[in-house]
């Protein structure tokens, strides 16, 4: 029972307790009650592009709208003056966001103004507000002002990410270039840090931080440590007593924070991926919980000479409301597209009935058989239209997920990236390979440049023995040959030199797919989804660097991998630097946190890792969400001479 208490704690997710933040803020700092009849209080929403990627996960515009909220725009757009109406602002305190909060205040645009700052904001910041407020004589207007330390975005139940706005300052490349100055990466880390300080505040726990010595994640552990463990000797001012901690899911045991550095494994970024929710991200638009498709428009019936029609752009949210994502986002695809057909065919049954009821319903004719059928079938229609919004929104979610799953579907076949996948996973597990790598390579027909790319680079970054300069000369050669920029390998060449003298490359366990046969017995003929030729491979769970690191540190193994990793406790007294844990006991809750950026294999990974373990509960987290073309971007940059 225990095991299942606690699992009812823990449902109060990060996702929860920010969105419960942001409801309490648009109802102007007032814990918003849910059954309240009364009308809700008008108001405008006024935001930065920071504050609108924290809401547009959480809230949709429905709920916004319950909460009263008429209008949302943006700070630095044309708004004109609604003069009786209240306003909350969202946003950073920077400078040009105060600058223009300020001429809001001299133009008299909202009856009253609730300042809300997603991250602290300095004396001297709100200073420059309190001077314009009395240069404006609107002192009395200005309501409240408050840090609401919300600065970083939750897209899961157990998953955020630190920023999508200027994300290239916190990026990989931001962090591994060459040429950094001291006070560039002094920033960096205060950026990172500061949405770490801010996740804790809202999570309302302080961590117990284990991470790897000499790198980034480094930096991050010392400067985090620093921050909480001024705030808790703050007893005055500490975010972390009081009403938030007792409630938390954390009244039990403190979390672990394990904080790694991406470089420990470049492999899995690139690698081409199996699983739904990561395959719309690896081949798809698909940013902050939203998918954009191109549907191509017919161009049959346009006349000779005609200009092709446009392609018309879709959008879906993909959202903890779907069930059908919920359940199946970490399938491997073939399941997935198997799933919806299923879906299908039992929202047409279900459709056919109501239907067959319809009809039945218009006899004519009075003879008593008729009569008893009717009084029978009217309570079958009843509860058959009872049933329709139900249905209406299950064929919503049938036909989004036909058409993501399409999308997806015709990537795989034109890139064979069931190919490259199964060949990739080979790779990382040292299994025999069945056909050579420089095969595939020059295959015209096998994937984008892009694909074979990140195939040879998890070939080079995952040998023992890295290729001898003949056989570079002869793979780079097939990789220009077949249209691949080689700065990526310029960048994990110098990589792995420097990586060579710090460590042995992570390993990737032992474990294979196992190929099932091809698709086209899973996908009868009447399938939407044409799948023959496509392999259906079957995912056998296997731990990747980073859940390994966590396993390590979450249950106490000893380890060579994590045995030297820093321990910092924030609420010891005396901050003593020690890789000894005094903490014995395996951890109950952990948040894994990447350094440099992650991706949702890797997020797959710990989910299904944890499924095994009862009463137990992990959260990811990464500087910034990259699939791997924008990863191989970065790699780029960072190899150009």
């Amino acid at each position: 029972m225990v095991g299942v208490k606690m699992a009812a704690a823990a449902a109060a997710s990060i996702r929860e307790r920010q969105t419960v933040a942001l409801k309490r803020m648009l109802n102007f700092n007032v814990p918003h009650v849910k059954n309240s009849t009364g009308e809700p209080v008008w108001k405008v929403l006024i935001y930065d592009r920071f504050g609108q990627d924290i809401i547009s996960p959480l809230l949709s515009v429905k709920e916004l709208r319950d909460m009263g909220i008429t209008l949302h725009l943006l700070l630095h757009s044309d708004r004109d003056p609604i003069p009786d109406v209240p306003a909350v602002y969202f946003v950073m305190p920077t400078e040009e966001n105060i600058d223009r909060m300020c001429q809001d205040l001299r133009n008299q645009l909202y009856e009253s103004y609730y300042l809300n700052f997603i991250s602290a904001i300095s004396r001297s910041k709100l200073e420059d507000i309190a001077n314009a407020a009395l240069a404006a004589s609107a002192v009395t207007q200005v309501a409240k002002v408050f840090d609401q330390y919300l600065n970083f975005i939750t897209l899961e139940d157990d998953m955020f990410v630190l920023c999508n706005q200027n994300k290239e300052l916190v990026s990989y490349r931001a962090i591994n270039r060459p040429d950094i100055t001291d006070t560039e990466m002094e920033t960096v880390m205060d950026t990172i840090v500061d949405s770490l300080f801010c996740f804790f505040v809202t999570l309302g726990a302080v961590p117990i931080i284990r991470c790897s010595r000499g790198t980034a994640a480094e930096m991050v552990a010392v400067k985090l440590d620093k921050k909480l463990r001024e705030n808790l000797r703050d007893a005055r001012n500490s975010l972390f007593t009081g009403d938030t901690l007792g409630a938390g899911q954390f009244s039990f045991q403190r979390p672990l924070l394990v904080l790694v550095d991406r470089n420990i494994d470049l492999a899995t970024p690139l690698h081409h991926t199996w699983t739904y929710q990561a395959l719309v991200h690896d081949v798809l638009d698909f940013h902050l919980n939203r998918v954009n498709l191109e549907e191509s428009s017919g161009v049959e019936n346009s006349p000779a000479g005609a200009r092709p029609k446009r392609k018309n752009k879709k959008s879906y949210d993909l959202t903890p409301v779907d069930k059908f994502w919920q359940k199946h986002k970490g399938s491997p695809f073939p399941e997935v597209a198997e799933s919806v057909q299923q879906e299908l065919e039992s929202y047409r049954a279900q459709e056919d009935e109501v239907k067959r009821l319809k009809s039945i319903m218009g006899l004519e004719g009075e003879d008593e058989g008729a009569i008893s059928m009717l009084s029978d079938n009217t309570a079958k229609l009843t509860s058959a239209v009872s049933s329709l919004p139900e249905l209406l929104e299950k064929k919503r979610l049938i036909d989004l997920h036909t058409n993501v799953a399409t999308a997806v579907l015709e990537h795989i076949k034109a890139r064979k990236l069931d190919v490259y996948f199964e060949y990739e996973e080979k790779i990382m597990s040292k299994t025999t390979l069945d056909k050579s790598l420089l095969d595939i390579i020059s295959d015209p027909d096998a994937g984008t440049p892009e694909d074979k790319m990140r195939l040879f680079l998890i070939y080079y970054i995952s040998t023992q023995q890295a290729p001898s300069e003949a056989d570079l000369e002869q793979y780079k050669k097939a990789l220009t040959d077949a249209g691949c920029n080689l700065n990526p390998l310029q960048y994990i060449k110098q990589w792995k030199a420097f990586a060579k003298m710090a460590s042995a490359p992570a390993s990737y366990g032992n474990t294979t797919t196992k190929p099932m046969g091809l698709l086209s017995r899973v996908m009868n003929t009447g399938s939407q989804f044409v799948m023959e030729g496509v392999k259906n491979l079957v995912l056998k769970q296997q731990n990747l660097p980073v859940t390994r690191i966590l396993d390590n540190l979450m249950e106490m193994k000893s380890n060579p991998e994590t045995d030297d990793y820093r321990y910092f406790d924030p609420k010891m007294l005396r901050g003593n630097d020690s890789s000894v844990p005094r903490n014995k006991n395996p951890f109950q809750e952990a948040i894994v946190f990447v350094v440099g950026g992650g991706n949702y294999i890797e997020y797959q990974n710990l989910v299904d890792y944890i499924k095994g373990k009862q009463g137990k509960h992990i959260l990811y987290g990464c500087s910034e969400l990259f699939n791997a073309a924008q990863f191989i971007k970065q790699l780029s940059q960072l190899g150009q001479k």
